[in-house]
C-alpha cells in the first residue's frame, strides 16, 4: 500500500471511530488529517483534502480547538490561519474523555439531582421507588466522573512527577 493510499485509509477509519467518542465524523476526518500532516494545513487545504464545505471545515476545526486537540499557528509572511493537531495520542484521549465527561456526564448528574426533589406524598411506595433508582443511577454517575477525575489527576501528576525527575 502506498502511503497516499495508507493515509486516506486511516483518515476514513478515523472518521468511524470518532463517533464512537461522541464527534462527528467529518470532525475526526479533519482530527486525523492534521494527526498525519508533517506541516500545518490552512482551512483551504483541509477542504480541498477532505472534499468539504469553508462552513464545514471552520466549524468542525473551531470545535476540535474546543476539545483542545487542534490549534491554531500563524506563519510569518502569511495572512491564513494553519492548524495543527496534538500529535500525543496519550493527551488527545485525555482531552477526549475530559471533554466527554464535561458534556454528557456533569450534565446528567445536575439532571438527576433535580429529579430527585419531587413534590409530593415521599412515604408513597412509587415515589419511594422512583427517588431510590434516581439516588442509584445518580450515585453510579457521580464514581464514574470521579473515576475519570483521578485518570486524568493520574496522569497529570505522572507528568508533573516526571519532570521534575528530569531536574534532579
Amino acid at each position: 500500500m502506498k502511503l497516499e493510499e495508507a493515509k486516506l485509509q486511516f483518515i476514513q477509519n478515523w472518521g468511524v471511530l470518532g463517533t464512537g467518542w461522541g464527534i462527528n465524523r467529518t470532525m475526526a476526518q479533519i482530527h486525523a488529517l492534521l494527526l498525519v500532516s508533517q506541516e500545518p494545513l490552512s482551512a483551504d487545504d483541509i477542504m480541498n483534502e477532505l472534499q468539504i464545505s469553508r462552513g464545514n471545515t471552520n466549524m468542525n476545526v473551531r470545535e476540535l480547538m474546543d476539545w483542545g486537540i487542534v490549534e491554531k499557528i500563524l506563519k510569518p509572511g502569511e495572512r491564513k490561519e494553519f492548524f495543527v493537531a496534538e500529535k500525543d495520542i496519550w493527551k488527545v484521549a485525555m482531552r477526549i474523555i475530559k471533554e466527554r465527561k464535561r458534556k454528557e456526564v456533569e450534565p446528567i448528574i445536575k439532571v438527576l439531582g433535580e429529579l430527585k426533589e419531587i413534590e409530593g406524598d415521599k412515604s408513597d411506595k412509587e415515589t419511594q421507588q422512583f427517588i431510590e433508582t434516581i439516588e442509584n443511577i445518580q450515585k453510579f454517575a457521580q464514581q464514574a466522573s470521579k473515576g475519570v477525575d483521578g485518570m486524568v489527576k493520574m496522569d497529570e501528576n505522572w507528568f508533573t512527577g516526571t519532570i521534575l525527575k528530569l531536574f534532579k
